[in-house]
């Protein structure tokens, strides 16, 4: 028996929907992202669409914001090439943002700075486009580590889910040194948060590169056990582990987005204030969608 198909009738509103503002292609190129949790077209350029109301909306819900989840709907939403932005390499992480942003409110934004010595707060413009290429120019991914001849580590970018989790972890941390300075507790009950606290962020340091590590090569093979490698990781010596932790804030440093240079005025520097001075931008706080 022949199957009847049914069609859907196309949306007479479908022009008056979102088009794609621009298109990128991933510092990554698709590397590092787990099968199915991302589409990349054949030219290597994924659309970018303006944020919805509902995106917009999505900002002001703080458990939303706090938990990561806000960021992931409104990444979907925007390049749907991305099936699951929990999946997202950090590598990728600040390009995505800043097309998402670039996409839904134009090429320039404004940024409030505190001029150094004069004090003063000043409003610049940036232009987005210009950062975004940088950033897609200089970002790269250096897999291996190399310990010794015999000793080969490679490793990968975290992913926005390891980066929330991290973020979740070191919030609750630093809540328990908060209320360690209260007066009202003993110094033996001060000692043991504190305690307690070094050591939970020492294991968020451990785990992070147990999970930034995907294989190691020595003369007897390959390890891409996740157990094995997280057993290497606690029980290597200092030496071994702050070799891969340098290479780790090495990449972490060179991938991140760099600081953006503003010009001061005349009265402002003969107050003192520099030439020129520089500003980290944060490309993935909610202030940065408007």
């Amino acid at each position: 028996m022949q199957k009847t198909q049914t069609f859907q009738p196309k949306n007479p509103l479908a022009n008056y929907m979102r088009q794609p503002k621009i298109y990128i292609r991933l510092p990554s190129q698709g590397a590092y992202w787990p099968d199915k949790s991302i589409e990349i077209p054949e030219n290597g350029e994924l659309p970018v669409f303006s944020m919805t109301a509902r995106d917009e909306l999505a900002f002001k819900t703080p458990d939303a914001l706090l938990n990561g989840q806000a960021i992931v709907d409104v990444i979907q939403s925007c390049v749907p090439a991305i099936k699951n932005a929990w999946d997202c390499p950090t590598l990728d992480f600040d390009s995505i943002l800043i097309a998402i942003r670039l996409a839904t409110y134009g090429e320039m934004m404004t940024v409030t700075a505190k001029v150094p010595v004069a004090n003063e707060e000043v409003d610049y413009e940036i232009d987005l486009r210009t950062i975004l290429d940088r950033q897609l120019s200089s970002s790269k991914w250096i897999e291996q580590v190399v310990i010794s001849p015999e000793l080969i580590v490679f490793v990968r970018p975290l992913t926005y889910r390891h980066m929330t989790k991290t973020s979740l972890q070191s919030f609750e941390t630093n809540k328990l040194i908060r209320i360690a300075n209260d007066d009202k507790l003993s110094e033996e009950q001060k000692l043991e948060i504190f305690n307690s606290s070094f050591n939970m962020l020492t294991q968020i340091t451990v785990d992070l590169m147990a999970e930034s590590i995907f294989k190691i090569v020595t003369p007897d093979g390959e390890v891409t056990d996740k157990k094995f490698i997280l057993e290497f990781v606690n029980n290597i010596d200092k030496t071994l582990f702050d070799q891969i932790n340098d290479h780790l804030l090495s990449l972490k440093a060179n991938n991140d987005l760099q600081p953006v240079e503003f010009s001061t005025t005349q009265e402002q520097q003969d107050l003192g204030a520099p030439e020129k001075f520089s500003k980290t931008i944060g490309f993935n706080e909610s202030d940065f969608f408007g």
